[in-house]
């Protein structure tokens, strides 16, 4: 990709016509590359991949992420999963004083205070 140039997003479909005219019609990954305007190494790996696992190889495979991410904006919360929170928030700041600094504010306002009498490059307590 060149520089200022947007990332391509390509679907299943465009991926399995690109490969199947490859592997069935013998079209070079050459040819297939201009014709296309998709990079060489992105075809060859489409290969690869759709050789290893078939058609579910395009198939977007969603990313598991942080499970509590959006957890404080979620309006239903069981009690269970409300009091996870509680400890999950309490635990991170926990570690964070531990480390000689907290947090104020939210968002773009967060802002990172260093207590006064712990040195941040000490690691002894």
């Amino acid at each position: 990709m060149r520089k200022g140039q947007k990332k391509r997003v390509w679907t299943p479909e465009q991926k399995s016509e690109i490969v199947h005219k490859h592997l069935d019609e013998h079209i070079s990954v050459r040819t297939l590359e201009r014709e296309y305007t998709a990079d060489r190494s992105v075809i060859c790996r489409w290969v690869k991949e759709y050789i290893a696992e078939g058609e579910s190889a395009f198939i977007p495979k969603g990313h598991p992420g942080n499970p509590f991410a959006a957890l404080h904006t979620s309006k239903k919360l069981s009690e269970l999963e409300r009091l996870r929170l509680i400890v999950a928030k309490l635990e991170i700041e926990n570690e964070r004083l531990k480390k000689g600094y907290w947090v104020e504010g939210v968002g773009a306002n967060k802002v990172f205070v260093t207590r006064p009498d712990k040195s941040m490059k000490s690691s002894k307590h």
